[in-house]
């Protein structure tokens, strides 16, 4: 069953923009008691699975066709992962985590590092902003997905070695695509990012990071700082790792965008509001302007709003990014 995977997601990849060097497609999984298969004594599979509680697998893991982003075609399923006060390993934090099971070098070149998050539409099990969560991370923690921490703990946040890059609120039921932008010999990376089915556009540039991976050190999961009773669930899929160019695509496989993209060094930042921020170009700029790809309008924005001449404000992933170009 795992070799017929393989084979398949070799045959995926050679259609990307990029070469998929990993797939972490939960396709191969018909149930979760697959995941049981991977040991220590037995290495199986796509993903290792020892990072969890003390209940059953079916306690944290689950599949379902309503836990993938619906514009990923090429998913049969998403996972949805769950925290709560037995998902303890290892220390007192909560977490439930897979890492890639691999001979396969992770770690040089210039790779892009995808996935998809959301949460249930309805608020259930729905994550506590009060907690720090890190999520999507490696063991070094130069990259990572954060969220309940500052300067919006409402949001998700993009974070390089604990430090604040971009950040987008978290709405129920709303899918977000990510990729890291890791180019290991240069030491830096840079994120990529869209919701629903919109293609990934690059929204933070590649910044300074001591990037390293053992190839198998990038936990697939949620870690929940403090130990609580309350359970989370976390839903996750299009996860894939592939030589550039990026493949921005959501699902189908087709690229719209060269890894080679550039966008100012300015820091995107956002600030949590009910009310979405849309702006429109003006053709007589009286303030700070927008250079392109900058950010120009957004779900809690408050930077300037007019782009550059000749760019103009586009909606990127409405209602929560906008962008000059």
């Amino acid at each position: 069953m795992f070799v017929q995977a393989s084979i398949l997601a070799l045959l995926t990849g050679s259609a990307c923009a990029g070469t998929t060097i990993w797939s972490g497609s939960f396709n191969p999984f018909p149930n979760v008691s697959v995941f049981d298969e991977w040991s220590w004594a037995d290495e199986v599979g796509t993903y290792q699975w020892y990072i969890h509680g003390t209940q059953p697998t079916s306690h944290y893991l689950a599949l379902s066709p309503k836990y993938k982003n619906p514009a990923d075609t090429a998913e049969t399923n998403g996972l949805m992962v769950t925290i709560d006060s037995t998902a303890t390993w290892n220390s007192n934090m909560e977490r439930t985590e897979l890492i890639p099971q691999t001979t396969q070098n992770l770690g040089t070149g210039n790779l892009f590092y995808h996935f998809s998050l959301s949460t249930d539409p309805t608020g259930l099990n729905a994550p506590d902003s009060t907690l720090e969560h890190q999520i999507l991370f490696f063991e070094s923690h130069f990259t990572e997905i954060k969220y309940g921490v500052a300067p919006n703990p409402t949001n998700l946040q993009w974070m390089v070695t604990s430090q604040f890059q971009w950040g987008t609120p978290l709405v129920p039921g709303t899918w977000y695509n990510f990729a890291y932008d890791i180019d290991f010999s240069g030491q830096t990376v840079g994120l990529w990012f869209s919701t629903g089915g919109s293609p990934l556009t690059k929204v933070a540039n590649n910044v300074a990071a001591s990037t390293s991976t053992n190839s198998e050190d990038f936990h697939v999961g949620v870690l929940r700082i403090v130990n609580t009773p309350a359970p989370e669930n976390w839903y996750i899929s299009g996860v894939y790792i592939e030589n550039g160019p990026i493949t921005t695509a959501i699902g189908n496989g087709n690229s719209t965008g060269s890894g080679t993209t550039t966008i100012p060094t300015t820091t995107p930042t956002t600030t949590p509001t009910t009310t979405p921020t849309t702006t429109s170009p003006s053709s007589t700029p009286t303030g700070p302007t927008v250079p392109e790809y900058g950010q120009c309008g957004g779900t809690g924005y408050t930077g300037p709003t007019t782009c550059a001449s000749p760019y103009t404000c586009k909606a990127i992933s409405p209602p929560y990014y906008y962008q000059c170009l």
